[in-house]
Order: structure tokens, then C-alpha cells, then sequence
């Protein structure tokens, strides 16, 4: 029998996904400020994945790698090294609030590469999101735009990595444990990032070692959330509570640095809120 459905836990618990998200973004600026190479906050993200592993790696030992689809596990890994290295690196350029809004245009390159790669029918609803959510990101880069290009390019180019996480997810789900598909992914991501960090290192006081420590422990925490929050409610009806993040980003990134995107930018924001909404829910209920 299925557990009775909580929609109210699943929202908080959304909601609290929705925070730390936020809370990460924050990390990410208040690392960047005070001088920690982008490289090495990846380390420490990517070495708190493997922390959250570490249980479930020492009860089953060497045997939680035992796998016929390495391949693709290590193609998981490097999609999920590419997403997050380019994510950590849009706000190095840009203002929070606009990296934030950006990184939902993963819903809308999923949409597009669902029924390609993964035989999904992709029905009007979830196209018509698409493209709203496109039309958002044209506006918000219109020519003329103040906004930092190369920072802009980094957030859509985590988000179009991120549909390599959710596409071999879905695949290596038919096959491998969660707990397979995680130690992967932890050994990967660290193993990847590890050289660059090293060459990127610059001396860290205690502070700062304390801060990253922080994040290798809050962050990874954020896929836990999201998981027991579609496991105690509908995903159709706590889905959406994942965009508070951009309302906790926005106000965190005036009252900290003073930043407000220009008009356009608010308009183009929420178009592509609104495309990501309504793909968001239209897969939720198709599932």
C-alpha cells in the first residue's frame, strides 16, 4: 500500500529545499568575496556529497560500485560536475537573483529533450511552458541588456547539463539502487573537480575552512529535502513551493549587496517563473 499522502509536510519540506537552495547561493557570494577560487568551493561541495555517502558506502563496502552501466554512471557524475561548476561560477558574475531565475530554464531544455531521448510524450501543456519560459530569457537578454554575457551563458549552460542529470537519472534508475547511483556520483564529482582545486588553492584561514566545511555539510542536504518531500505529498501540489527560493535570493541579494535587477529584468524573471511553473506542474500531474 502507498503511505497516506501529506501534502503539507511535502510543502514544508519543499519549502525548506527552497531555503537551502537560497542559503547556498549566499555561500557561494560570501565565498567568492572573500577570495575562495571557485574550484575549490566545487571541492567542498562535491566532498560533502560523499560525506552523506560515507554511511551507506562503509555498511556495504566496495560492493555499493558493483555496476554493468559504469559508463553511464560516470557520464551522471561529469553532467553533475559541469552543472555545478558553471552554476557556482554564473554568480561570480552575476547578481543572485538573475543566476537564480536563469537556472530554472532547466525545466524548459528537460521538456525539450525528454521526447528525443527518453521516448516521453511531451504534451501541450509542457511545450507551451517551454516556450513561455524561452521568451522570458529573450527578453531578460535583450539587446542592450546590463547584464554580464558570460555569466548569463555559464547559468544556461548549468541548466542544459542539468537535463544530463535528470535524463540518465531517469535511465540508471530502471537498473541501480539510489544508494549505487549516489556513490557514483559522490566519487566522480570529487575525483573530477580534485585537480582543479589543487591547482586553483590559495591559503584559507580557519574561517574560511569552517565556512566550506559548513557547506560540504548543508548542501548535499538540499536532494534529501526534495526527495522526502515528494515522498510525503503530491508532486503536483508542492512542486511550485520550490520557486520560493528566488523570493529568498531576490530580498537576500538587496538588503546584502544592494542588487535589483533593471525593469526588463524583472519582466523577463517572470515569464520564465511562469513557463517553469507551468512545466513544473504539468509533469508533476502527468506522473
Amino acid at each position: 500500500m502507498n503511505p497516506p499522502t501529506n501534502n503539507l509536510k511535502g510543502a514544508a519540506l519543499m519549502a525548506a529545499a527552497a531555503v537551502f537552495f537560497a542559503t547556498e547561493v549566499l555561500f557561494i557570494r560570501w565565498m567568492t568575496l572573500r577570495g575562495i577560487p571557485t574550484e575549490v568551493q566545487l571541492a567542498s561541495r562535491a566532498f560533502g556529497q560523499l560525506l552523506w555517502v560515507m554511511p551507506t558506502m562503509l555498511v556495504s563496502g566496495i560492493g555499493v560500485f558493483r555496476t554493468k552501466r559504469a559508463p553511464m554512471h560516470v557520464f551522471r557524475g561529469m553532467s553533475s560536475l559541469i552543472c555545478w561548476g558553471l552554476y557556482y561560477y554564473s554568480f561570480t558574475r552575476l547578481d543572485m537573483a538573475t543566476g537564480t531565475v536563469l537556472s530554472f530554464t532547466n525545466v524548459m531544455f528537460t521538456t525539450m529533450l525528454a521526447g528525443v531521448l527518453l521516448g516521453e510524450r511531451v504534451d501541450r501543456w509542457r511545450w507551451t511552458g517551454t516556450i513561455v519560459g524561452l521568451v522570458g530569457v529573450a527578453v531578460m537578454l535583450r539587446p542592450g541588456a546590463q547584464i554580464d554575457w558570460i555569466g548569463a551563458a555559464a547559468a544556461i549552460g548549468a541548466a542544459i547539463a542539468w537535463c544530463g542529470i535528470t535524463v540518465t537519472s531517469r535511465m540508471l534508475t530502471t537498473t541501480e539502487t539510489t544508494k549505487t547511483v549516489l556513490a557514483w556520483v559522490g566519487l566522480v564529482t570529487f575525483s573530477g573537480v580534485l585537480p582543479f582545486a589543487i591547482h586553483a588553492w590559495v591559503p584559507l584561514n580557519l574561517g574560511d575552512m569552517a565556512l566550506m566545511l559548513l557547506v560540504a555539510i548543508i548542501c548535499p542536504g538540499i536532494i534529501f529535502l526534495v526527495t522526502e518531500a515528494l515522498r510525503a505529498g503530491e508532486a503536483s501540489a508542492i512542486a511550485p513551493f520550490q520557486y520560493l527560493r528566488i523570493v529568498v535570493v531576490a530580498v537576500a541579494g538587496w538588503v546584502l549587496y544592494g542588487e535589483v535587477p533593471d525593469l526588463f529584468g524583472w519582466i523577463g524573471a517572470a515569464i520564465i517563473l511562469g513557463g517553469a511553473m507551468v512545466v513544473t506542474i504539468a509533469e508533476a500531474r502527468r506522473k
